[in-house]
């Protein structure tokens, strides 16, 4: 392959985004704004308009782990972003003209969103992100061509609705459970799945037990995947990953949809490498738990107990009020971030890029105050798990939950994965090298310096009957600087600037 085009996206902050290419023009949205959106050449990467609106003086103050959006959804003629003031927009795809725009929620009040929607029938549906700072999650759909509301559904139940119990007192209130990243959808089963996010604060004393005797207080709906009806919103289905979780172990990671032959049946699943360290393989259809591995160093719970599909945790490593757990394997950015994983049709594989990273935390007692970050915890990052890496990319089977080959990585926080029918697997890191990978071996057969670190998913397209393959690249700001000396040395890695990088296969 050969480098075609490149296109500076004017930032130094992170870039997250996944390309959108819809009819030979490829949308990026971008941290330059950061709710600017790029519409390209695909051939070319020669701009065709630019979306930049004016936000708010004072919204950084109330997003969480970085000025980023991760991509946005396409419909009807119409490019749908999220911004970081907790807007939604629809755009025309060929001008870029605002159609319009409706507020999500109050970003003053600790809300964003940066995550593209998702686009069903006539709905294009978003959650939001604001868990760290005590909100209440919710799912809200609209109508795609004049943004009225159509349903919205809270996933942290209120007072007389069922699971309200699981939560002490009125700490539901700011209970968290946002969901603030991407969804998938089953158009035969008419559902769509979606994760949700930490309970709200991560210190679990405010809203229940504070030990790894849980009791009622599971805090229902947080970190758990759940299942809606697309027409009406109704939680169809719910599975609770992590119940009353103090480790931030949200459960947001993405869902791959994908019929498996599991013994003599073929069983509709949801495969979900979650940040709790369990791989989990879910009947998507009615929510049942078909197996559940740990895919990474995991200490805080031994396995998941198949009956009750609850985590039997080490009582060591549960965080209390002024009681640190010390050396909690994964960490709170997980064994696997939102960086997407890959399942190929061909090898019946999962490629995953993961971490080999354990903490320290105990709980604090902290006030809720609105518009401010509410953890009521403290922690240590900047733990190295065994061996001297600190990512791997992973081929998985789902089945069987064997891997089946590894790729070691220096540092943390590796690209998303993307396969192809040529039989390859391609990934970044954040040294800003993308890798073409043989899908059965783990070979690496090509590499790239890109000049900035990659964090999401490389995409491949034709366009005037040529294949190419285009990645989103920018350093690492945000989240890393939480990690100390470990977090300088993955921002020290790659030169600052925003990139796209488009590859042009041979005939």
């Amino acid at each position: 392959m050969r480098a075609a085009w490149i296109r500076s996206l004017g930032s130094s902050e992170s870039q997250e985004a996944t390309p959108l290419v819809i009819n030979g023009t490829m949308y990026i949205p971008t941290s330059s704004g950061p709710a600017s959106v790029f519409a390209l050449n695909a051939k070319t990467g020669v701009v065709k308009w630019r979306y930049e609106p004016e936000l708010p003086d004072d919204y950084k103050a109330t997003v969480c782990c970085g000025l980023a959006n991760r991509g946005v959804a396409y419909a009807n003629g119409r490019i749908f972003v999220g911004r970081l003031d907790a807007i939604l927009v629809a755009l025309d795809a060929k001008t870029g003209e605002e159609l319009w725009s409706v507020p999500v929620q109050e970003y003053a009040k600790g809300y964003s969103l940066t995550s593209p929607p998702t686009t069903v029938k006539d709905l294009v549906i978003t959650g939001f992100s604001g868990g760290e700072f005590g909100v209440r999650g919710a799912l809200q759909a609209y109508k795609q061509d004049t943004g009225e509301l159509v349903w919205k559904t809270y996933t942290i139940p209120g007072t007389g609705e069922p699971g309200n119990e699981t939560w002490k007192g009125d700490s539901w209130k700011t209970g968290g459970g946002t969901i603030w990243y991407v969804g998938s959808y089953d158009a035969e089963l008419n559902l769509i799945y979606y994760g949700t996010s930490n309970a709200a604060p991560w210190g679990g004393q405010t809203r229940g037990h504070d030990s790894s005797d849980i009791g009622e207080y599971t805090n229902k709906h947080s970190a758990s995947q759940l299942a809606f009806d697309v027409d009406t919103g109704e939680i169809v289905w719910s599975y609770q990953m992590t119940p009353s979780d103090v480790w931030d172990y949200d459960g947001v990671n993405e869902g791959i949809l994908a019929d498996l032959k599991i013994g003599n049946s073929t069983v509709p699943t949801l495969l979900k490498a979650d940040r709790n360290g369990f791989f989990y393989v879910m009947n998507r259809k009615s929510g049942e738990l078909v197996s559940a591995r740990h895919y990474v160093l995991t200490n805080w719970a031994s396995h998941v107990d198949k009956g009750s599909g609850m985590p039997v945790e080490d009582e060591a490593y549960r965080p209390q009020l002024d009681k640190w757990a010390r050396n909690v394997c994964p960490n709170l950015i997980g064994g696997k971030n939102w960086q997407p994983m890959s399942y190929s049709k061909q090898t019946g594989l999962i490629y995953m890029p993961t971490f080999n990273m354990c903490m320290d935390i105990a709980n604090r007692d902290q006030e809720f105050k609105e518009g401010n970050f509410f953890l009521a915890s403290e922690f240590d990052l900047a733990i190295a798990g065994p061996g001297d890496n600190l990512g791997e990319f992973v081929a998985y089977d789902p089945i069987t939950g064997e891997k089946a080959w590894g790729i070691k990585e220096d540092l943390p926080f590796l690209g998303g994965a993307m396969t192809t029918a040529g039989g390859l697997v391609f990934y970044g890191n954040p040294a800003g090298d993308l890798k073409a990978v043989n899908a059965r071996t783990g070979e690496i057969l090509w590499n790239f310096p890109v000049g900035t670190g990659i964090t999401q998913s490389p995409v491949t397209y034709l366009a005037d009957g040529k294949q190419y393959i285009a990645v989103v690249a920018g350093r690492l700001v945000g989240p890393p600087s939480f990690f100390g000396e470990i977090g300088q040395r993955v921002i020290d890695a790659s030169p600052t600037g925003g990139v796209v990088v488009a590859f042009e296969l041979p005939n």
